[in-house]
């Protein structure tokens, strides 16, 4: 059976969005580009639930930052935030056919949908759990770092990272691509702590792709 990757998470403080609708064309918007992007499926329940599936596990982190990234920027206001919890299971399983998804199982979907309960009672809001324990000592810890950083990114920080891993462009190409002043991009990408969650995600997906095999 092959290694796959499973985000599984719900919106944070969902019953407190006045603007469901809004809330849901960008859940559809961003699952919509991590199925393009990463071949991935994904289904969503009870409003504010989702998951997805990932074919190759090592790009579970940079899809779990993306659908972070992309509520983070939609947030109405600076101090109504949106963002997830979402947990990533990493082992064993099978895409599912997308007729019957509520029915998959499998070693990945129950190590995603388990954590994502710990993470309930919990502030974290990023968590990873792999079929190896040792794996997990390492990668729990960094994840940890990272989701301190996310969860603390303006709505232009998360704006800014979520275009630069979708466009590997430079600074001043992002910049015209926002309309914005290239000094302006320095200072968010830097705000966003970018070079570290790049290097986390690299790190992440390389340790990832050693445990598929």
């Amino acid at each position: 059976m092959a290694t796959i990757g499973v985000l599984t998470g719900d919106v944070v403080g969902s019953q407190r969005i006045k603007d469901k609708s809004r809330l849901g064309s960008t859940l559809d918007r961003v699952l919509e580009l991590l199925e393009n992007r990463f071949d991935a499926l994904s289904d969503r329940y009870r409003g504010d639930g989702f998951q997805v599936v990932l074919p190759d596990p090592a790009n579970s982190m940079t899809a779990a930052v993306l659908l972070r990234a992309a509520l983070i920027e939609q947030s109405p206001s600076r101090q109504a935030m949106w963002d997830a919890r979402i947990a990533v299971g990493v082992g064993t399983g099978e895409v599912p056919d997308p007729q019957h998804f509520a029915q998959a199982d499998g070693q990945a979907f129950i190590l995603s949908g388990r954590r994502l309960d710990e993470l309930s009672d919990t502030t974290d809001r990023l968590a990873i759990v792999t079929s190896s324990p040792e794996l997990d000592v390492t990668l729990t810890l960094v994840t940890r770092f990272a989701d301190d950083i996310l969860s603390h990114w303006s709505r232009f920080s998360a704006e800014v990272v979520s275009l630069s891993l979708l466009h590997d462009e430079s600074q001043q190409a992002l910049a015209r691509r926002l309309g914005r002043a290239q000094p302006t991009i320095n200072r968010r990408l830097a705000a966003a702590r970018w070079p570290l969650i790049r290097d986390y995600l690299a790190y992440t997906a390389s340790k990832l792709k050693q445990a598929k095999r």
